[in-house]
């Protein structure tokens, strides 16, 4: 059965869910857009476990469309699933890519028992991708993957962000 999906416009910071997504860089050390967001609301836990897993088998790094979980520290949920989306690419297609990052990221809540995870719109702020393709790769997928999680909530930070969504799922 598939997750009930439902639209957020805001701040995912701000979500109470058992999992918050972040659209991660490869280092897992923080950067900006969502990624700077957690970590900071979050609070040093969350650096300090991903520093961790550095030390161990992600000692390069987390691959693009994989995904790892870390403490959400002092933010309003038990895990960050941490997920490396593409850069877009116009001689290139990476849609595959940025589908895993859901797909990767629902295994890893199902992993740990998460019910109710909250997702950005990955890949689309500061990697490039056009939103309405992003809206539709991330519905698309989430419709299409076998998980226990029971809601997936797509906090959309801006007007056009939440449209692209708001098509998608209707």
């Amino acid at each position: 059965m598939s997750p009930t999906l439902t639209l957020v416009q805001g701040d995912i910071t701000q979500e109470s869910v058992d999992a918050i997504v972040n659209a991660a860089n490869s280092s897992l050390l923080g950067g900006g857009g969502v990624d700077g967001a957690i970590h900071r609301r979050g609070g040093p836990e969350i650096l300090a476990d991903c520093r961790r897993l550095r030390a161990g088998h992600y000692g390069k790094g987390l691959a693009t469309g994989q995904a790892v979980a870390t403490t959400a520290g002092r933010l309003d949920a038990r895990w960050v699933i941490h997920t490396v989306g593409p850069r877009y690419a116009r001689d290139e297609d990476r849609a595959e890519l940025l589908a895993s990052c859901y797909r990767q990221s629902l295994r890893v809540a199902d992993e740990l028992g998460a019910r109710t995870v909250a997702f950005p719109a990955v890949s689309a702020g500061i990697y490039g991708w056009p939103m309405e393709d992003a809206a539709r790769i991330a519905v698309e997928t989430v419709r299409n993957t076998e998980t226990a999680v029971e809601e997936v909530r797509f906090v959309l930070f801006d007007d056009r962000a939440y449209a692209a969504f708001a098509a998608r799922i209707a």
